[in-house]
């Protein structure tokens, strides 16, 4: 299935991403350092594991797309440990992403990404929908974090894009 896409569609999903990262980073700086490393059952383990594989997500993919060699990390590695230095860092790679899409050419969206897997699997994937892809992966880990903070008694922020609508409408 191939979806239509274009750069102003892709803009305010990085728009969004953005906002999505800075609602969630303004509770969990509020987290206590206990619960932000517990084993909590999420795939990667704890706040801090969800987070940093987001960062390595963010790390292989943006040298994906710029046609870099990515640097040798696992999906599950811990590459910050300090909450401070991972939610700067991850507030950072979002906002890497418009200004990537501010440069990059509208022709490159119905091309192949040629890509070797952290695992050295081969991959040829429409570009525009793997870009899409990198937003909605950090959009299903989010809601994994928020449902960890949920069970451990924290108010949640709406991070719902229409929220975002809305607050952009006012």
């Amino acid at each position: 299935m191939v979806i239509e896409l274009d750069i102003a569609t892709l803009k305010h999903f990085a728009q969004y991403y953005i906002w999505a990262t800075a609602r969630l980073n303004e509770t969990l700086v509020q987290v206590s350092e206990q619960d932000f490393i517990q084993e909590k059952g999420l795939f990667f383990h704890s706040i801090l594991g969800t987070l940093n594989h987001l960062y390595v997500g963010e790390t292989l993919w943006f040298a994906r797309f710029n046609q870099l060699e990515p640097p040798q990390l696992r999906l599950n590695q811990i590459v910050l440990s300090g909450k401070q230095d991972i939610l700067i860092g991850l507030q950072e790679k979002a906002v890497q992403w418009q200004s990537f899409l501010d440069v990059m050419p509208e022709s490159l969206l119905d091309s192949d990404l040629n890509y070797i897997s952290s695992t050295g699997a081969e991959y040829c994937l429409p570009y525009g929908q793997t870009l899409l892809h990198v937003f909605n992966h950090a959009t299903h880990h989010r809601g994994q974090i928020t449902a960890a903070l949920t069970q451990f008694g924290y108010t949640c922020p709406e991070l719902d894009l229409v929220y975002m609508l809305v607050e952009n409408r006012v």
